[in-house]
């Protein structure tokens, strides 16, 4: 799989705040802001699963459709994926 710009970009972005969320903690931030912080880079993470897990599956299934195959097991399979990330 290929991962686009975008994908890219926000990985980057959640490792920015991964980043500032280490600082927060170094300097003894309070816990409340650190709390706040680490749930934004968890939701941000959320989302970039679902944003993997969704253009991995149009890949695969596109794939398996264009060999003729069935494209039942890929589905399941990208569902499971996600259900795990939970």
């Amino acid at each position: 799989m290929e991962y686009t710009v975008g994908m890219i970009n926000r990985i980057k972005r959640i490792d920015g705040q991964m980043q500032a969320i280490s600082r927060m903690v170094e300097e003894g931030r309070d816990c409340r802001e650190v709390v706040l912080q680490m749930a934004a880079a968890r939701n941000a993470l959320d989302k970039a699963i679902v944003v993997v897990v969704s253009a991995n599956l149009e890949h695969c299934v596109r794939q398996h459709v264009e060999r003729g195959e069935g494209s039942e097991e890929t589905i399941k399979e990208a569902i499971n994926m996600f259900v795990k990330s939970r």
